[in-house]
């Protein structure tokens, strides 16, 4: 069987990700919101490391959104910040996104050397196991963390993903890091008021609390909302369903 592994943050990536399908998770909030945007019809998603390359971008594409955000906040002169609720259909509908994140899009950018990179949150969370289980191949799952921290809200997602995927589907665990993250799932189950005190008393959801972004973090818990897996391909550096 294939196994499974959970880096908890992008430095931790201690192997060659060659061979492996990576899901790359940054619940607060940039999976969650690209997921959004490309339910809600954006053609595809560009991300990019920093903020003067997606202005870059613009320049040379044309008519295209700048999303994303530093430090929690919207960019001088972008479109969209990085709310999943922003990323309406009748904003994003038929649009190409450009995005950069504080954390997320950093985390990608480590994980390129993966066969595929799927794009993972609460809100797609089955479509993420069911995506893992057919393609039987070795998985790892990786935390972007927040400000180079690790953050709860991610290792929560992992934990839970890599629970199905050892306890239901006979994945062979990797490596301490999957051992902890499941082990912080099962003292923090699913809906339980110990999984909402840990998800939010985050670094990640106290940032955002401290920005009146409640309702981000809420939309963000939401569990199984979409059944599409964002994918990104390295090459053409384009995120796709």
């Amino acid at each position: 069987m294939p196994d499974v592994q959970v880096s908890l943050l992008p430095s931790m990536i201690d192997e060659c990700l060659s061979g492996r399908v990576g899901v790359m998770i940054d619940v607060l909030r940039a999976s969650t919101t690209m997921t959004h945007a490309l339910v809600h019809g954006a053609q595809e998603i560009i991300p990019c490391q920093s903020v003067e390359r997606a202005f870059d971008i613009k320049a040379e594409l044309g008519n295209v959104l700048l999303g994303g955000e530093r430090q929690g906040q919207l960019i001088e002169g972008f479109d969209l910040d990085n709310s999943p609720l922003k990323y309406t259909p009748e904003f994003v509908g038929d649009r190409r996104v450009v995005f950069t994140t504080t954390n997320g899009t950093k985390a990608l950018d480590a994980m390129r050397d993966a066969d595929e990179v799927m794009i993972g949150a609460f809100v797609n969370r089955s479509a993420i196991i069911d995506q893992l289980i057919a393609r039987q191949k070795p998985v790892c799952l990786v935390c972007a963390g927040t400000d180079g921290a690790m953050t709860a809200e991610d290792i929560l997602f992992a934990g839970a993903v890599a629970h199905e995927l050892v306890h239901l589907a006979g994945f062979e665990m990797r490596d301490l890091g999957t051992e902890l993250a499941i082990a912080y799932h099962q003292a923090h189950p699913l809906f339980s008021p110990e999984f909402r005190s840990a998800f939010l008393n985050s670094q990640g959801a106290r940032n955002l609390i401290k920005l009146g972004l409640d309702a981000d973090i809420q939309r963000s818990m939401q569990l199984d909302l979409f059944d599409i897996v964002p994918t990104w391909d390295a090459e053409s550096n384009r995120i796709l369903i």
